[in-house]
């Protein structure tokens, strides 16, 4: 990179300064705890220069015609294409994925900003329906304003680009605070991007901080026109709350309890092959990890030797490894959450430990616990970690009454009978399901809804004539 990242500077309003306490914190790879950087510790004061330079410079941001914005998100994207062996090494070592998970972070980021920049300039609204004859009714899009945007540690870039490379292309300015285990791939490579690509001064800012100083002072700042939050649940709640006091708005992704349903006419071997993505993919910590795998007891025998088959068979190491399958958990206080809090009461409580269960460092044993019930933490939390626990039930009615009732993203369905599946699915209260997949890519999406709002135009096509008003001298209709 021409300005090495993981320097421990801030971005703000153009320029890479340092924060306005003059602290910073170390970046460590995960896999050996060896230190690779730096990043600032920002606090209110950053966020609040960060908030007024991007407030600023927002009119003349969303003036620009729309080609003009989607040239600066492509310089963005050439930027990364063209550091992205780079890149994909700096997420391996950062967040503790394996090459694979790191490659397709990268590229999905890149395709987010080409795809945001096409989006920019293929619609600006609609011709709607007129409610009487000679109207003209349109409606447009237009920005929000200011965008905040708090991002995980899991899929640090991608997960911020998603709402960054919209938000941008139809003429917000964004403000990132991105987590503090990832400072560098979530965030300061991608003010280094952004300052390539030339963008305004103001337009894109990054304050990098911990958690109750950057990120807290981000969201609760009343010049943020949106607050773009993805992580846990409990954060989660603490910012609709407090946001609900002056309607500020906040779009919020949250963690879950995901459940994976094989029912007893499923191919064993599909079930179980998908199992290892859906539960173990980045060891288990995205917020679409299957947490709960219910099954029938007719096929229950056979889906646990299949799992614990596959997962015996994994290897578990640096990821800088071409020959791991899975890499390190994130941090201590992940490892120890996973073991104390999950797994270790779970067995306490009767469940059975069928493989795994046991660490060195932060390198976690895929594990696949059995006999698990729904009172368990291994049933009712979501876990963040590399293990597969497995409910034995009865019947479908009992999967689905079990399986409802949980906060889900995403649930996936095994059946033989593509009709029966789709039946299951649309009874289970998720997001999102699959029927003989996990969680599978569906790439960057539209996210035109989520970063404008809709301005109503109504255009009168012909002389307006109006009523004599004869009984109401005022006026009134």
């Amino acid at each position: 990179m021409t300005t090495p990242a993981g320097d421990g500077q801030l971005y703000i309003d153009g320029t890479f300064r340092p924060p306005a306490g003059g602290r910073t914190g170390p970046v460590l790879e995960k896999a050996t705890n060896v230190q690779i950087g730096t990043y600032g510790l920002g606090d209110d004061v950053d966020v609040e220069a960060a908030v007024r330079a991007a407030r600023a410079a927002q009119p003349s941001w969303a003036a620009l015609g729309a080609p003009e914005r989607a040239g600066y998100l492509r310089r963005f994207a050439a930027y990364l294409a063209g550091h992205f062996d780079e890149l994909v090494r700096q997420s391996m070592r950062e967040t503790g994925g394996v090459r694979a998970k790191a490659e397709d972070e990268v590229a999905t980021s890149i395709r987010q900003l080409e795809i945001s920049a096409v989006q920019a300039t293929e619609n600006a609204g609609d011709l709607l329906p007129p409610y009487k004859a000679g109207k003209l009714s349109m409606s447009r899009a237009v920005p929000l304003g200011v965008i905040g945007i708090i991002t995980p540690w899991n899929y640090p870039m991608n997960l911020a680009m998603r709402a960054v490379a919209p938000g941008l292309a139809f003429g917000n300015t964004v403000v990132l605070k991105p987590a503090e285990l990832t400072p560098i791939i979530g965030g300061q490579v991608l003010a280094r991007a952004a300052n390539y690509a030339g963008l305004p001064a103001g337009v894109f800012n990054v304050v990098t901080g911990d958690g109750p100083a950057a990120g807290h002072a981000l969201a609760e700042h009343r010049g943020v026109d949106l607050l773009d939050f993805t992580g846990s649940r409990a954060v989660g709640l603490a910012i609709a709350a407090s946001a609900a006091t002056d309607l500020r708005a906040v779009r919020l992704e949250l963690g879950g309890s995901n459940a994976f349903v094989v029912l007893d006419d499923a191919d064993i071997d599909l079930a179980a092959s998908a199992a290892m993505i859906a539960s173990l993919e980045f060891q288990g910590q995205t917020c679409i990890s299957a947490s709960r795998h219910v099954v029938l007891c007719d096929v229950a025998d056979r889906y646990i030797e299949a799992v614990t088959r596959r997962v015996e068979a994994l290897t578990v190491g640096d990821p800088l490894n071409p020959d791991m399958d899975l890499g390190p958990l994130i941090s201590e206080a992940q490892r120890d959450r996973v073991h104390r809090e999950i797994v270790a009461p779970s067995i306490a409580m009767g469940a059975k430990l069928i493989t795994g269960g046991t660490y060195d460092r932060l390198f976690y044993r895929p594990t696949v616990l059995a006999d698990v019930t729904a009172d368990m933490p291994a049933f009712r939390d979501e876990i963040f970690g590399p293990v597969i626990p497995i409910t034995v039930v009865d019947s479908e009615d009992a999967a689905v009454e079990l399986v409802n009732g949980h906060p889900m993203l995403m649930n996936s369905v095994f059946s033989r009978d593509l009709i029966r599946g789709l039946a299951v699915a649309e009874r289970l209260q998720a997001g999102e399901v699959h029927v003989n997949d996990a969680h599978a890519r569906h790439g960057a999406e539209n996210q035109m809804p989520a970063f404008t709002k809709r301005q109503w135009i109504g255009v009168q096509r012909t002389p307006l004539t109006l009523p004599t008003w004869t009984s109401d001298p005022a006026g009134r209709r």
